[in-house]
């Protein structure tokens, strides 16, 4: 029997109780007790004076194929190579203490398996493999040229997602479970990146999405929407998808049906902002999707601020990948800015985070029984910035996973077993 003491340190235990001074005792990989002064004996001693400790962190929209995408340089870039800048992804998103993310596209089986094996270090992994979008919508990659460059590469672990029609869709579902999909995502409207959508306008009828949802229901598994337009988010709410990603354009009927039927909501507010940074340090972006990104950036502010103040169950995500990889704790400090205190941008990151993956029987909370996915941090809880050059340790069911403090078992793998 193996055990840690994460000893003196401030306890934000990813519920809504107030952060308290407190130790937290792991054994064999599950939290054992929480509470002041154990004084218990373990293997391993944390010092976590002046430091706070949380659970494993979420990131519930993440892209680790690609990084700061351009044409130029996907068209530079040769086929096998971004499998292996997966992987210093992959290291880098657990350095910063996210222990769970939801791959919205791009990485497949192999990669979610290199994980799973502890091949490489890496969060755990949900993966959708692609997007299903209609032709001319967000994951449709024809260029005004005539040639299809896009963002996912069309390979035998991840096949097109283009459909039209229920008898098409229900035939790519079947496709995307079989390559080893764990959630279905699905654009019911345009967006920023791609070539020729609109992010006004809504995309795939009803009872295109009522096949999708019928067919992912009947494998267990649940449907993330990339929403931008009103139109599109509504009809993604309306079909019974369980998350709205982005959310841009919400008015207040899509906020009430979110209410009512329980959706969650991923914001990703790093997402037009990388965007727009990149443009601004002269990375070539197409004209249209430096426009789009101004047009939705103040939209999507707005939205999201009226979601937080109405109630709307909202999961921390970030598109990393559309911005770096790394910088996901960056997400923590704009929701508050948008109307959460401290302690619920933690609670989105954690338990909410937890709920909307389906994993929180195991993870989520530090509490007795869950999984000992820990992170500690240097200074108070309720200091959003830079966190991401706070993480001290990581660690993945009771074992070191990263982290400047654990010197020689920083950023080593685990063959902790993935929950």
């Amino acid at each position: 029997m193996t055990s840690t003491l994460f000893s003196g340190g401030t306890v934000v235990d990813g519920t809504l109780t107030e952060p308290r001074q407190a130790d937290v005792l792991v054994r064999d990989g599950r939290i054992a007790e929480v509470g002041p002064s154990l004084g218990a004996e373990a293997d391993t001693v944390v010092d976590c004076t002046g430091r706070f400790v949380t659970p494993g962190l979420f990131d519930c929209h993440v892209h680790v194929m690609f990084e700061e995408p351009s044409t130029v340089r996907m068209l530079q870039t040769p086929f096998s190579l971004p499998f292996y800048e997966a992987a210093g992804r992959l290291r880098r998103t657990l350095a910063t203490g996210v222990t769970w993310v939801r791959d919205a596209g791009g990485a497949d089986l192999g990669v979610a398996e290199a994980v799973r094996r502890g091949l490489i270090p890496g969060p755990r992994m949900q993966i959708a493999i692609n997007m299903i979008s209609q032709t001319g919508g967000h994951g449709d990659d024809w260029q005004a040229c005539g040639a299809h460059v896009g963002l996912i590469q069309e390979h035998p672990g991840c096949p097109s997602a283009v459909v039209d029609g229920p008898v098409e869709m229900r035939k790519k579902v079947r496709e995307l479970i079989r390559a080893g999909a764990d959630v279905l995502k699905v654009a019911t409207s345009g967006g920023v990146l791609s070539p020729r959508s609109n992010p006004l306008h809504g995309h795939l009828r009803d009872d295109e999405l009522e096949a999708l949802v019928t067919e992912a229901s009947a494998a267990g598994l649940h449907v993330m929407a990339h929403a931008q337009a009103t139109d599109g988010i509504k009809a993604a709410i309306r079909t019974g998808i369980r998350s709205i990603e982005h959310g841009i354009y919400l008015d207040d009927e899509a906020i009430e049906m979110m209410l009512d039927r329980g959706t969650w909501l991923v914001p990703t507010l790093l997402a037009p902002r990388a965007v727009l940074a990149q443009a601004d340090a002269g990375i070539p972006l197409p004209d249209a999707v430096v426009a789009k990104a101004r047009m939705v950036s103040e939209a999507h502010v707005d939205s999201v601020r009226r979601a937080i103040d109405a109630g709307v169950k909202v999961a921390m995500g970030t598109d990393s990948g559309v911005g770096a990889h790394g910088t996901n704790l960056d997400e923590l400090a704009i929701m508050r800015d948008l109307g959460m205190s401290e302690v619920e941008a933690w609670h989105a990151t954690t338990q909410v985070a937890a709920e909307l993956l389906g994993v929180d029987e195991e993870h989520g909370t530090l509490e007795p029984g869950k999984v000992a996915d820990v992170v500690v941090l240097d200074g108070s809880y309720d200091d959003l910035a830079g966190l991401g050059d706070r993480v001290r340790s990581v660690w993945l069911a009771g074992e070191p996973a990263a982290g400047p403090d654990l010197s020689g078992e920083a950023g080593r793998g685990s063959d902790a077993e993935q929950v």
